[in-house]
């Protein structure tokens, strides 16, 4: 059976709570065992409750993204171009804002030509009627000569819950290429950016997180992360 590609047109334009920490596979594995038949699993979820996200980020001369993540710089943003389970049939360009904590994803849908356009590190030609993201994009391209820089790719298990627009994700084997050239491919040499048996726990939501999903995910010694998956594979030096 196929799997099936994820859609990403979901509630955007508002800026939402999220908490990361790394886990061990065992912490990861029991929250995994709580949350089931507690909070279904995301419909786009293959029938191992499992859909794989690649990225391509894109960031400055100056690195500017990666150096603002390392200072916890208030407001930053960064752009990526987005595809699940390494299918090109959607496309997508995100700009991810983080404000007071709070973070907003807005997106747009690009073409397959786009998409190997701006791989290339070139500029495409849009219209006043684009969509502002794309626009943003094209404008800091030429303007701060945004380019590609790293594919970050990892293996989610993505749990939803509607009340609070609540979201837990369970992010395995993240890796990183440095080969963005090759982001449409099926193949791409990557390798894993994080220790031996740690992973990431994502936990989302709009206003209020429920009690009872609130206890579920508490773990003595999680460590929460400010960092961005980006940024551990920028730090790490693997492009």
């Amino acid at each position: 059976m196929e799997p099936k590609v994820f859609d990403p047109s979901q509630r955007e334009n508002q800026y939402r709570h999220e908490f990361k920490y790394l886990c061990s596979l065992g912490q990861l594995k029991i929250i995994q065992g709580r949350l089931a038949g507690l909070v279904p699993l995301d419909s786009h979820a293959g029938t191992d409750g499992i859909y794989n996200i690649r990225s391509l980020y894109f960031d400055d001369y100056e690195d500017r993204y990666m150096y603002e993540n390392e200072a916890g710089t208030d407001p930053r943003e960064k752009f990526r171009i987005r595809i699940y389970n390494r299918s090109a049939e959607k496309i997508s360009l995100e700009l991810k804002k983080k404000v007071r904590g709070k973070t907003q994803k807005i997106s747009c849908a690009l073409t397959r030509e786009q998409c190997l356009m701006l791989m290339a590190g070139k500029i495409p030609e849009i219209g006043t009627d684009a969509p502002p993201v794309f626009q943003k994009l094209c404008l800091l391209m030429r303007t701060r000569l945004l380019r590609p820089r790293v594919i970050v790719e990892y293996d989610r298990t993505p749990y939803v819950y509607p009340l609070g627009n609540v979201r837990i994700t369970l992010d395995e084997n993240i890796r990183a290429s440095g080969k963005t050239d090759l982001f449409l491919e099926q193949d791409v040499p990557e390798r894993l950016i994080l220790p031996a048996g740690q992973h990431i726990l994502e936990v989302k939501y709009d206003e209020y997180l429920p009690d009872f999903i609130y206890r579920t995910v508490q773990m003595e010694n999680l460590r929460q992360t400010a960092f961005s998956k980006y940024y551990l594979c920028r730090k790490y030096n693997l492009y």
